[in-house]
């Protein structure tokens, strides 16, 4: 069974942290998402730019608009995500609560399916 792993940041608290510890971070990151990928759970694994590099796209009255940047204010952003194969959502939760990015953000597991399966 597939689990999409939002990482979600308090947008605030983490303009604060230092790059020296976003850089430590990340090498932390790196060799936990390798471990899990290496024993066959981590399917992908990804950062997200900050949310002023977004782009949103709508259609307004048959017309496509693109608004730059996020869409709201808001106090969390999505910073990654992260795609695991597990059994079920208890082997799910296990592996991410090893995952170092807990410490600066939480993480939303979410089971996914394939919407050619829902037949």
């Amino acid at each position: 069974m597939k689990f999409l792993c939002q990482v979600w940041f308090d947008t605030e608290k983490s303009k604060l942290v230092p790059q020296e510890e976003w850089e430590a971070l990340t090498k932390e990151c790196i060799v936990s998402d390798d471990l899990w990928h290496d024993r066959g759970f981590l399917q992908e694994a990804l950062a997200l730019r900050e949310p002023a590099s977004a782009v949103t796209l709508r259609i307004r009255k048959g017309t496509t608009v693109a608004t730059d940047g996020p869409f709201a204010e808001i106090k969390e952003h999505l910073g990654g995500f992260v795609l695991l194969e597990a059994t079920d959502m208890e082997e799910a939760k296990s592996i991410v609560s090893t995952f170092p990015i807990l410490k600066y953000a939480s993480v939303e597991i979410r089971p996914a399916y394939s919407i050619k399966d829902e037949d």
